[in-house]
């Protein structure tokens, strides 16, 4: 629990029952999603593990050069597996562990010590926050007729009215009227309109608390199901335009609602493919040296990097 599904985070000699192995050549990326516990580190490689070590000894050092044992956040055993529990984005950083054994030779019996070090980058992320744009064509007699500004403000009454049980709600929205040149030659007046499908109407912090204190997944599912009650209304259009009886001149061309999905992150994390290609959908922490003080979904460059910790809303 907690980590992005491994087969797209880690080569797969690297894994194994929810254990992210070392590669003392490599450091090895592990994304935690926010307030869970992390896979369990393992203080070697995969190869080094199916083998016998004779006096193994295991040093972990985390984030700032700060020494884990002993620390409450973390589940240290004696054979070197680390979890670090209830992963914050303040835990996020460079996790790194020095393995000593001794190797005795066969026939001298000469011990000598051998040196490992395993490096790995873990980073705090969040599921991000999913939002749709909706667009839908409707024909108009005129563009200039009054009629259309008070179909709009009907059509998205309606909209909002049938999901407001979720807590969601239509924003920016927006509409203008077109001429359009018809395949078969005509011209006819077009209303183009435009919405966004957002979770976060009024209340939905509240709404949300009672279930969980890591709303995503909730808000999540919830603007998914206000998606689909849209989407389900504009397939029977037809019929639902027969409630507008004060704008009979006002028709939905059909077929003509399309919905795109947008993305959003938390302030304070962030998507980057090329960084972070191992979690392309995922919106991770921000680095040191850069920040991100809104629901956009990049990480901003500092001007002047003073910012030295992760997940930083401003320089």
């Amino acid at each position: 629990v907690g980590a992005v599904p491994q087969e797209e985070q880690y080569p797969i000699d690297l894994i194994g029952n929810n254990y992210i192995y070392g590669d003392s050549k490599h450091e090895v990326n592990v994304y935690v999603k926010v307030s869970t516990n992390s896979p369990v580190l393992v203080c070697m490689d995969l190869a080094l593990s199916q083998q016998e070590l004779i006096d193994p000894k295991y040093l972990w050092v985390g984030p700032r050069g700060k020494k884990l044992k002993g620390k409450k956040y973390v589940d240290l055993k004696e054979t070197g597996k680390l979890m670090v529990r209830g992963f914050k984005e303040s835990m996020s950083g460079a996790y790194t562990c020095t393995l000593s054994y001794k190797v005795i030779g066969t026939t001298t019996q000469e011990e000598r010590e051998v040196v490992e070090t395993y490096r790995f980058m873990v980073y705090a992320y969040r599921e991000a926050d999913h939002a749709y744009q909706g667009f839908v064509h409707f024909t108009t007699k005129t563009c200039e007729l009054a009629a259309n500004q008070q179909f709009f403000e009907k059509l998205k009454k309606m909209l909002n009215d049938i999901i407001s049980d979720l807590t969601c709600h239509l924003a920016e929205s927006s509409y203008k009227c077109h001429s359009v040149r018809t395949p078969e030659g005509g011209l006819q007046q077009e209303l183009f309109v435009s919405f966004q499908v957002n979770p976060f109407a009024p209340g939905w912090e509240e709404v949300c608390h009672q279930v969980t204190s890591d709303c995503e997944d909730v808000t999540n599912t919830r603007v998914h199901k206000a998606r689909d009650r849209i989407q389900e209304v504009f397939r029977k259009m037809t019929s639902v335009l027969k409630q507008f009886q004060t704008v009979p001149s006002i028709h939905y061309v059909d077929k003509s609602f399309s919905v795109i999905p947008i993305d959003s992150c938390r302030p304070g994390f962030g998507k980057n493919n090329l960084t972070h290609r191992h979690c392309a959908s995922c919106c991770v922490v921000c680095d040191p040296g850069t920040y991100s003080p809104d629901n956009e979904v990049t990480c901003q460059i500092c001007a002047r990097p003073r910012v030295k910790k992760y997940g930083a809303r401003s320089c």
